[in-house]
C-alpha cells in the first residue's frame, strides 16, 4: 500500500543542497523500493528491493555533518539530497520485511548496513562492504556515500529494513516523546560511543572538550556509564549552562585558572570511597576519624593518548652496532609501600637508587616526578628536601598527560632532554605506581 503523498502526483519535498552556503526545498519523485543502481551494479545484487521499506518522515535533525556539504567543504555536487537523522513511520513495505508492520514508528541509524557481510557480522554496521561500491560504510544523504537518498524529506526508502530500522516497542509513546528519541538516530549513541570507547565506567573522571550538541551527548553517557565526575569544558556560557542543568562540572576555556575556581571543583574519588575504600582505609588507620577526598581534576593528571620509544642496550652492543649513546643507567630501584596509601612510592625508590648508584640527593642536577597527582610531587619534595626548581622544570603529568604506559619512558625522555640542553650530568626519574610501589632511575649524560 502507498499513502496519498502530500503534494500532487507521485512526488514529495526534499531537502538539496544548490551550492556553497544554499540549501533549498525541492519536489522529487516519490521513493521507489530499490537500491541505487551503482551499488546494484558493483555488488551484483538485485536493483528490486523486497527487503525495504517506505518511511514517513516523523521527525530529523539537521547535522554537523550536513553541513560540511552546504558550507561547501566537500565535493558535493548541486541537488545533493540531505538528512540522515531519521524518525519515521513505515508506510510501506516490500514482501522480504518480516519483522516490521504499516504502522511502526522506527528510528534509522544514519549508517546503511546490508546485516549480511563480515562486517556487519562483527558489529562493524559503519563499514559495511556490500552498500557502497566507492568504500566501505554508507549513509543517507552524503556525498560519496553510494547515492542513498537523504532523510530531509517527507518520505525515505530505508534498505534491509529488517537490520538497518529500530522499532519503538509503543507507538504512543514514541510519538509522545518523538523529539527526544531523534536523537537516537546519530548524536547521541555518537556521543555515548565515545564515552564507551574512551574506557568510561564507575566511577571515572571525563573531561569532555567541547559543550556543543555530541559533547554533551558524550557528558551524558558518561554519567550513565558510571562516571563520578564529568567536566565539561568551553567557550560559550550558555553551552556550559546546558552541561551544569544535568550535573556537570564546567570549565570555561576562556578564562584563567584560578586558585578560587580550582578550590571549587568536586573530589574526583569520593565515589569509589564510597564503595568500600574509605572502610578499609580506616580500618588500617584506625587512628584517622575520617577521609576528606581532596583530588580533584585540577589537581591530577589527565589520562591521555601517548607513546614512547626508547632504545636500551649495552655499550658493548651499541659499539658493534655504531651507535652512539646520550646517557647511561646508573642505577635503579623498585619499592613497595602501604597499598592503602599508593602515592608514596617515589621517595623511598630514590633513597635505594641513590643508595645503589652511590650518589647522593645534592648530586642529581634534575628530576622527573610522574605527577599523578599534586600531592605526589609535594610529598616527594618534602620528602627528599630537593630544590623545587630542579623537578619538573618543563611541567608534570597534571600539564602534559599520563598515558599509562608509556609515561616512564616519556619522563626519562624529557630529562635526558633537558639534561642535554642544560649540560648537566645527572637526573633521576620516578613514579609511583598502583598497589603501593615506587620506581626510580639515575642516568648521567654522556
Amino acid at each position: 500500500m502507498r499513502p496519498a503523498p502530500r503534494l500532487l502526483g507521485d512526488a514529495r519535498d526534499q531537502l538539496l543542497e544548490l551550492g556553497p552556503g544554499q540549501v533549498a526545498v525541492e519536489t522529487v519523485d516519490y521513493p521507489k523500493l530499490e537500491v541505487p543502481q551503482d551499488v546494484a551494479s558493483a555488488t551484483g545484487m538485485s536493483r528490486k528491493a523486497d527487503h525495504a521499506v517506505i518511511l514517513r518522515n516523523v521527525s530529523t535533525n539537521i547535522c554537523g555533518s550536513d553541513q560540511h556539504m552546504v558550507r561547501g567543504r566537500t565535493t558535493a555536487p548541486v541537488g545533493q539530497t540531505l538528512g540522515h537523522e531519521i524518525t519515521g513511520e513505515v508506510i510501506e513495505k516490500g514482501s522480504d520485511v518480516q519483522f516490521l508492520q504499516v504502522g511502526d514508528i522506527c528510528s534509522v541509524p544514519f549508517n546503511i548496513a546490508c546485516g549480511r557481510c563480515r562486517n556487519c557480522h562483527e558489529g562493524q554496521t559503519g563499514v559495511c562492504l556490500n552498500v557502497n561500491p566507492a568504500r566501505a560504510g554508507s549513509a543517507y544523504g552524503y556525498v560519496d556515500m553510494g547515492g542513498w537518498l537523504g532523510g530531509q524529506a517527507e518520505y525515505v526508502m530505508v534498505p534491509f529494513a529488517d537490520f538497518n530500522l529500530l522499532k519503538f516497542p509503543d507507538r504512543d509513546q514514541a510519538l509522545a516523546k518523538i523529539r527526544d528519541l531523534t536523537m537516537l538516530s546519530d548524536i547521541f549513541p555518537t556521543g555515548y560511543h565515545g564515552a564507551k570507547t574512551a574506557g568510561v565506567t564507575t566511577g571515572s573522571t571525563v573531561y569532555v572538550a567541547g559543550a556543543g550538541p555530541v559533547g554533551l551527548a558524550a557528558a551524558y553517557s558518561a554519567q550513565l556509564l558510571g562516571a563520578a565526575v564529568v567536566i565539561v569544558g568551553d567557550l560559550n556560557a550558555e553551552r556550559l549552562k546546558q552541561a551544569e542543568s544535568f550535573g556537570c562540572e564546567t570549565v570555561d576555556i576562556s578564562a584563567d585558572a584560578t586558585l578560587e575556581g580550582l578550590g571549587k571543583l568536586k573530589p574526583s574519588f569520593q565515589a569509589i570511597g564510597q564503595m568500600g575504600y574509605d572502610a578499609t582505609a580506616l580500618r588500617v588507620y584506625s587512628r584517622v576519624e575520617r577521609i576528606e577526598h581532596v583530588h580533584t581534576p585540577g589537581n591530577s593528571s589527565g589520562i591521555v593518548d601517548g607513546a614512547a620509544l626508547m632504545l636500551v642496550g649495552s655499550a658493548q652492543k651499541g659499539q658493534e652496532l655504531g651507535l652512539q649513546p646520550r646517557a647511561r643507567i646508573i642505577a635503579t630501584a623498585v619499592t613497595s609501600t602501604d597499598p592503602t596509601i599508593m602515592l608514596t612510592g617515589p621517595a623511598p625508590a630514590t633513597r635505594k637508587a641513590l643508595a645503589r648508584a652511590g650518589l647522593k640527593i645534592q648530586d642529581i642536577d634534575l628530576f622527573e616526578v610522574n605527577e599523578a597527582f599534586a600531592s605526589v610531587v609535594l610529598k616527594f619534595i618534602k620528602d627528599m628536601g630537593v630544590d623545587p626548581d630542579k623537578v619538573n622544570v618543563n611541567g608534570g603529568a597534571i600539564a602534559l598527560g599520563h598515558p599509562l604506559g608509556a609515561t616512564g619512558c616519556m619522563i626519562l625522555g624529557t630529562l635526558l632532554d633537558e639534561l642535554d640542553a642544560r649540560q648537566l650530568r645527572y637526573g633521576l626519574a620516578t613514579l609511583c605506581v598502583g598497589g603501593g610501589m615506587g620506581i626510580a632511575t639515575i642516568i648521567e649524560r654522556v
